[in-house]
């Protein structure tokens, strides 16, 4: 089996958006991180996903985001670690793409290029140059609108699926209309992936067979019995855990992700809550909120 059809079947399941620890004077904290990623491969999850907005990329140096993604894939215990490479610039993409492969992830999550907001001629362009740039490596399309100022539309999709490297997507548009259409139309050897908690069950019911999560990082086990439960069929009790849970997920993006993640895991003892300028630590509104969510969502 190739690595292009291998990595569909690694993707399934619950996947988790790991946040870049800093310390008090800014610097990265990879013994948070590996603290992090060796929690969530215990639980059991599918994959990693450094380097992403949950990872606050866009904030970190060349050489901090290699050593993120060294430490992500010496703990990941041979489960796949998806590296966000996106960038507003094809070019920069392509070089953090093949990076990204030289350092030993197994594929690239390539988010829509922010900022430039390109036609969707021009979104199918951008992704063929990287396949082109990459030969053989495989690319998820990110596709989130609220961060991007571009929707990756249906059609275009269709289009991207033509390119073998495309090997799936990972939908935050948050429109559940949309999640259903792609899945529709989803090639075989081709996957979909929830980019939404708060959308994950209902999301799977439409199609998707997995989850990339920020919720993940604190409570893995409740989400990843919450994505067993939904690709199990269960739909009534996967209904249920997405309901316990909402309050948690509602509270997690109450401010710009990974602000309230990493206010949350600072309350567990996992790392601090800082993060880098342009955001701010948590408010206290947010603290308030965050509190009253793990009350409500009675998760161990």
């Amino acid at each position: 089996m190739t690595p292009l059809r291998r990595i569909v079947l690694d993707l399934q399941g619950l996947l988790v958006a790991l946040p870049t620890p800093f310390t008090a004077d800014q610097a990265i904290d990879l013994p948070a991180f590996r603290l992090l990623a060796r929690r969530v491969v215990a639980a059991g999850v599918s994959g990693l996903v450094p380097l992403g907005s949950t990872g606050e990329a866009s904030a970190l140096e060349e050489t901090e985001r290699d050593a993120i993604l060294q430490v992500a894939v010496e703990e990941a215990q041979g489960r796949p670690v998806v590296a966000g490479t996106g960038s507003h610039s094809t070019r920069q993409t392509i070089a953090w793409t093949r990076r990204a492969r030289q350092l030993g992830a197994r594929a690239a999550l390539v988010v829509t290029p922010y900022y430039t907001r390109p036609t969707q001629c021009g979104l199918v362009a951008h992704y063929k140059a990287i396949a082109e740039a990459v030969p053989g490596f495989p690319l998820i399309a990110y596709n989130v609108p609220s961060r991007t100022g571009v929707n990756l539309e249906p059609p275009t999709l269709r289009s991207l699926w033509r390119i073998p490297e495309v090997v799936g997507v990972k939908e935050s548009s948050g429109n559940l209309v949309q999640i259903g259409q792609i899945a529709q139309f989803l090639p075989k050897g081709k996957v979909l992936l929830a980019g939404d908690d708060g959308l994950a069950a209902p999301s799977i019911a439409r199609g998707a067979r997995g989850l990339v999560s920020v919720l993940g990082n604190a409570y893995p086990e409740a989400a990843l019995e919450l994505v067993h439960t939904a690709l199990e069929g269960k739909q009534a009790e996967a209904h249920r855990l997405q309901e316990q849970l909402r309050p948690l997920v509602e509270a997690l993006f109450h401010e710009t992700n990974p602000v309230p993640l990493k206010a949350l895991l600072h309350r567990l003892g996992l790392c601090s809550d800082q993060v880098r300028l342009p955001l701010l630590p948590a408010s206290p509104g947010t603290q308030a909120v965050l509190s009253a969510a793990v009350h409500r969502a009675q998760v161990a």
